[in-house]
């Protein structure tokens, strides 16, 4: 199974995105869908998750501007980040976690300008 990643790009900053992630088939057992960043020599880090049950978690610094969402039919989550900041630079990679394995998207690069 294969996690595809897209709709990343140069933004101005204020602006948004929608980031999308679709997986290859339909992965059962799906535990939490989520979004990580990493910048060049820093950590991967998360930025938020949505569970299965829908309990959502987001990062400190992207509360109220990114919403996450699913679709568990179809193992596809967006990222809709919006009043973006030069702070949020960074390759964006969704992730699907299940009880037994993850599952890792190839990254998408957003670059927001100042």
């Amino acid at each position: 199974v294969q996690l595809q990643a897209s709709g990343g790009g140069l933004v101005q900053a204020g602006g948004c995105l929608r980031l999308s992630c679709a997986a290859s088939r339909r992965i059962g057992g799906v535990r939490y869908m989520a979004w990580y960043r990493q910048v060049p020599g820093k950590e991967r880090e998360l930025v938020a998750s949505l569970a299965t049950g829908g309990t959502t978690y987001y990062a400190d610094f992207v509360k109220g501007r990114f919403t996450i969402s699913r679709n568990l039919a179809s193992t596809t989550s967006h990222l809709q980040m919006n009043s973006l900041e030069p702070e949020d630079t960074a390759i964006y990679f969704c992730n699907v976690k299940t009880v037994a394995l993850q599952y890792w998207g190839q990254g998408t690069l957003v670059t927001v300008s100042s």
